[in-house]
């Protein structure tokens, strides 16, 4: 199974994920439409992503949520009625909204905001 690894204490917080990752799929800079998340702690930098662990395909009432051929959950957004329940049941609380989008996003591992790190501190990795 393909997911993005996550190394926070690689991570100096510069945010270039998160960039990337909202450029890629909404056209803008903007860390609300980011599949991936940077915040500052005490002792570093924490990084919150989908992990691929598919609790939520379970809950998701209209089976709008399916795995791809390399493990990865996908959203079907032709299926997806914008219940939310997904997010709500998300273990890792990675599954986004944003009040532009009736639909919610994750994290689809595909390696752009890897790419766009400039610490490694994020890595496409096979489970």
């Amino acid at each position: 199974m393909k997911y993005l690894k996550t190394n926070p204490s690689l991570c100096k917080g510069i945010k270039a994920c998160e960039k990337t990752c909202s450029k890629a799929f909404f056209k803008v800079e903007d860390p609300e439409k980011s599949a991936i998340r940077v915040k500052q702690t005490d002792s570093g930098f924490e990084i919150n992503v989908c992990n691929q662990c598919g609790e939520c395909i379970a809950v998701c009432p209209v089976l709008a949520l399916k795995r791809n051929s390399q493990g990865v959950v996908m959203l079907d957004k032709k299926l997806c009625v914008g219940c939310l329940m997904c997010v709500g049941y998300c273990p890792t609380l990675s599954m986004r909204t944003h009040p532009e989008q009736r639909e919610p996003f994750k994290c689809v591992a595909c390696g752009i905001c890897a790419r766009a790190c400039p610490e490694q501190a994020l890595e496409i990795a096979e489970r």
